[in-house]
């Protein structure tokens, strides 16, 4: 039930992170409204996911998997440029959270 959570509430801050920018500096309201709607709702099933879950690994899976899922979604909807430098950084986080798991931090 932990990682349930914790896939929401990388979910809800993926979106409102994408929200964010297309809230141009918060001057536009529908998408300011979902940014701050997203991210209560994403710190609200992080904070319960940390009943469950160490703070460590609960918190570097959720700012890991969604920094890597942002970077992402910049590249494939944003028309923001992959490098290689930014592919090998998505790619450190990803092997990050996996040794994270596999170390048995949780």
């Amino acid at each position: 039930m932990g990682y349930l959570l914790l896939a929401g509430a990388i979910a809800a801050e993926v979106a409102g992170t994408t929200a964010m920018k297309y809230s141009e500096g918060f001057s536009r309201l529908v998408p300011s409204l979902l940014t701050a709607l997203a991210y209560v709702l994403s710190f609200t099933l992080l904070a319960q996911t940390l009943k469950i879950l160490a703070v460590g690994t609960a918190y570097a899976i959720w700012a890991g998997v969604g920094t890597a899922a942002i970077a992402t979604i910049g590249v494939a909807f944003m028309g923001e440029g992959m490098t290689l430098t930014k592919a090998a950084g998505i790619a450190l986080i990803i092997v990050g959270v996996v040794v994270l798991n596999l170390g048995g931090a949780h």
